[in-house]
């Protein structure tokens, strides 16, 4: 659940990413599965969604691959005993040991924060065996535009838009037509891709925010000025936001 371009308090997403759990449960289930299957979890974050597909797979394991370090060792504290292989790697660029595929794909709040899907795809279809299955939900076309407009407008109230100037933001939110195309050209059939809106009231808006959605933001900003930003955009949305997520399903078959 989490990008190789940021840092992450990986204490603070277990505790604040019950959104995040909420989301995986339909993706997991689209995988129909058998219980005896090897699962690549691409983006595994802290290990609270593993753990859910962990439950699904009796005989089975879980390739659980993360780009940030800070969540794969949060990871291995919260499956520690369990059959999950945690590995540290870049997704668009994963590669599995020699003759090494996995049944499925499974990915919950990850493909957003990597700039160049068709690489990701590319990857992904090298780890899948023939026939495998793939089912991901991330952020897609729109996501949480009204949070990244608070933020700019917060920026601005606090005196410190100049952080911003030029920023190219470090999300990818994709449509299912883009989606679809580049699954196809990955070697994908039977894809299917749509929009969802899944608006999000965390139960700790500030600690959800600081943790999630704008960190991107903090890391451009001075340590004496995180708290004044955080203020400010809190300000923006109110003390109990709704977050408008709009997430981006993705089904499809391996070739």
């Amino acid at each position: 659940m989490s990008p190789a371009t940021r840092s992450w308090d990986a204490d603070a997403y277990h505790r604040v990413s019950g959104p995040q759990v909420a989301m995986s449960e339909a993706v997991i289930d689209r995988l129909e599965l058998a219980g005896d299957e090897t699962v690549l979890d691409a983006g595994c974050g802290s290990g609270r969604v593993t753990r859910l597909l962990l439950e699904r797979l009796p005989r089975g394991r879980v390739i659980a691959v993360d780009a940030s370090p800070e969540m794969v060792a949060r990871a291995r504290t919260e499956l520690e005993g369990l059959d999950a292989d945690l590995r540290e790697a870049d997704l668009a660029r994963l590669r599995l040991g020699d003759g090494e595929q996995v049944d499925a794909v499974f990915s919950n709040a990850t493909f957003h924060w990597i700039g160049d899907h068709d690489a990701l795809f590319s990857a992904l279809a090298g780890a899948l065996r023939p026939g495998g299955r793939m089912s991901v939900q991330c952020g897609g076309a729109g996501n949480v535009q009204g949070v990244h407009d608070a933020a700019l407008l917060g920026a601005a109230d606090a005196g410190l838009i100049d952080r911003f100037a030029g920023w190219p933001m470090p999300w990818n939110f994709a449509t299912p037509e883009q989606t679809q195309t580049r699954l196809h050209a990955a070697g994908f059939g039977d894809v299917r891709c749509w929009l969802q809106p899944w608006p999000v009231e965390p139960d700790e808006p500030r600690a959800y925010l600081e943790t999630v959605c704008l960190g991107p933001h903090l890391q451009r900003l001075e340590a004496a000025e995180r708290e004044r930003f955080l203020d400010a955009v809190m300000a923006r949305l109110g003390e109990r936001p709704s977050l408008d997520y709009v997430r981006l399903n993705i089904v499809a078959r391996r070739r």
